[in-house]
């Protein structure tokens, strides 16, 4: 890698949770931008967990797998008791008859896992990214599981997924992920892969800038003749993911800021876009509508938190 991209890389990396916040607002602004990205937004997919993988030291993941207690305890609460809660939640406020297609969109927002960029944004945060990392894999292993158990329970047959299609292509996302930063690591080295983590956040920001400039196609449009319903799903995508995170970190307050944020930050942020591959068609309208604004809350939460991670957390504790 040449001086000058590698410099801007590192200057992105350094930008930050500031460059991913801006990349929503480009891709909201320049709708034509999603024609030409779109077709990229699986390689961007992949491409993030690979610069998860790599970003994180792979005996932090082990360290924190030896102690599964705490990886499963927070895959449980995200995976088990979150969806369950908002679930019965839902029902209690007979969102199902009012707003189907609504209602349909929040439990598969529940039943997903953490968003593949979780560890990367934990990371340009200064919280614990390893921890985030192997709760993304354990969470990600179990949603074959329990998806379709909650899909089944709140929604019905209507909304069949297959969990053994759902199982495969999430076990060659991760293996593949893994297979791809173990080669790395071990043609470049421990070392030399350890001075390039500002290069590394640098391409994590350019691949989700591909996720906003593609999911953002048509939002624009529904903001100009539809303000109001924007409006209301964007607030509702807020609450329900900062009260998620803020949930989430209550209930695991005791391990620290550091552990603790990295987790709420992993259970307000979803990855719906699993889900909805793995539904196809099958889904309402509004509910496409509510999973390109749901990415507001994944872009700006990390920015809008950062400052409240810089203090909680101490530099020498999340170095």
């Amino acid at each position: 890698m040449s001086l000058a991209p590698a410099a801007a890389l590192a200057w992105l990396g350094r930008q930050g949770t500031r460059a991913v916040a801006a990349s929503l607002f480009i891709g909201i602004a320049v709708p034509p931008l999603a024609a030409i990205l779109k077709p990229g937004f699986p390689y961007a997919l992949f491409a993030l967990l690979c610069l998860a993988f790599l970003r994180v030291d792979p005996a932090e993941v082990k360290a924190h797998f030896s102690r599964p207690a705490l990886v499963g305890a927070a895959a449980a609460w995200m995976m088990l008791v979150t969806p369950l809660l908002i679930g019965l939640a839902l029902l209690a406020f007979d969102v199902p008859e009012r707003l189907p297609g609504l209602y349909v969109a929040m439990i598969l927002q529940a039943a997903a896992p953490p968003v593949i960029s979780a560890p990367t944004l934990a990371a340009l945060m200064g919280l614990d990214a390893a921890l985030s990392l192997a709760t993304l894999v354990l969470c990600t292993a179990v949603t074959p599981l329990t998806a379709p158990m909650f899909a089944a329970l709140f929604v019905g047959p209507s909304m069949a997924i297959s969990p053994y299609a759902l199982g495969a292509k999430l076990l060659a996302m991760l293996a593949g992920a893994a297979i791809v930063a173990t080669l790395v690591r071990r043609v470049g080295g421990k070392e030399w892969v350890a001075r390039q983590s500002e290069r590394i956040d640098g391409l994590s920001v350019i691949a989700l800038f591909f996720f906003a400039v593609a999911l953002m196609d048509g939002v624009l449009g529904a903001i100009m003749t539809e303000p109001l319903k924007m409006l209301g799903l964007t607030m509702l995508a807020f609450a329900l993911s900062l009260g998620l995170a803020a949930l989430t970190a209550f209930v695991f307050a005791r391990l620290g800021a550091g552990q603790a944020l990295a987790l709420g930050l992993a259970a307000g942020n979803r990855n719906m876009g699993l889900m909805l591959a793995a539904a196809g068609t099958a889904v309402p309208d509004l509910t496409w509508l509510y999973f390109a604004v749901a990415q507001f809350p994944i872009y700006l939460m990390p920015a809008m938190l950062k400052p409240l991670a810089r203090r909680l957390v101490p530099p020498a504790a999340s170095a």
